[in-house]
Order: structure tokens, then sequence, then C-alpha cells
């Protein structure tokens, strides 16, 4: 059995047109504003988001009069529009000035952070917001939106781990070189 043809005019018709419209331009319109533009991936994006937008407006959009330089136009004031962008947000990072110098982190720094990273992401948010954010056990079940046995459970695993992580370094409270490491 056929599947019935689309008919004449209808909304099947708008959309298979407009397929071969994009099959037989797209790569003459990115090749004209890579000319346009001089940069390929720029060209590709802005002629990608014209198509989204003539294909918005299909059904106003002739395509047996000039829908190319329609796409044409549309692509290369999407590319002015974002030179302006880029334009102003440079402008903008010249009056701000160079950014602040920040310092390294410090060693026992380093060392927490690569502990952390160790751990189950669960106990590692745990930790952090229990310990280094201040919240109380109850604010940490609210925002991991879990229960307090769980957050209880997870402190617990998450300080062992990182104690047996941390052991022999200077970060070892058996070492009591560094009584409380507190980051906030």
């Amino acid at each position: 059995m056929r599947p019935p043809e689309e008919p004449r005019g209808g909304r099947g018709a708008d959309e298979h047109a407009f397929d071969a419209f994009y099959t037989a331009s797209v790569g003459r319109l990115i090749g004209q504003l890579y000319a346009m533009t001089g940069d390929l991936a720029e060209a590709q994006d802005v002629v990608q988001e014209a198509f989204v937008r003539a294909w918005e407006r299909r059904d106003e959009l002739d395509l047996d009069a000039a829908p190319e330089a329609w796409v044409r136009t549309v692509a290369w004031r999407l590319a002015v529009s974002r030179w302006r962008r880029v334009r102003t947000a440079l402008a903008f990072a010249r009056r701000q000035g160079p950014p602040a110098a920040v310092p390294p982190p410090e060693p026992h720094h380093v060392l927490l952070v690569q502990a952390l990273r160790q751990i189950p992401e669960a106990q590692r948010r745990a930790v952090v917001l229990h310990h280094l954010c201040d919240l109380t056990v109850e604010q940490v079940a609210a925002e991991a939106d879990c229960p307090i046995g769980t957050v209880k459970a997870h402190l617990s695993r998450g300080r062992a781990a990182l104690a047996r992580l941390l052991a022999d370094t200077e970060l070892d409270p058996r070492t009591a070189r560094v009584s409380e490491v507190r980051h906030g």
C-alpha cells in the first residue's frame, strides 16, 4: 500500500521545497559569507541561523523570487551584529583595566582540593557545604534535597575518606601543623 501523496501547495510541499532550497544553496551561501567575513566558523554559524529564521518564515518566503538573497542578507546582518557585541565587550573590558593579580593557591588548599576530587560527588558536596560553607546538616539536606540521615552518612564517609587521603600530609590532624582549613 502506497502512502498518500501530499496535496499540491500543502504544508508537505512547502517543506519539501524549502529542503530543496536549503540543499541547493547552503554550501554556496557559506562560501559567500566566508568570503565576506573571513571566518569559516562564523560564516557557518550565521548562515545556519539565517536558515532557521527563513524556516520560521517559510510561509512568507517566496521560494520562486530571491530567497537566497534574503538568507544572505540576514546572515550578513547577524555577522555584523555579532561583531558589534564583541566590539562593545572589548571596549568594556579595556575600560575595566587589567585584572587584579591573583596569588597562587596555598599548598594546603591544593592538597585538600586533590583529596576532595577523589571522593564521591555526594560526599564531596556534603563535606564542602557543611565544613567550608558552614551550613548546618539540616541546611545541607535542604540544599541537596535529601534526608538528614543521608547527609550525616555522606559526611561521615567523606571525612573518613579524606582522613585516609590526607594521612601523612601537612593536613593530617595528627601532625598538628594545620589546626583547621577554612575558606570562605
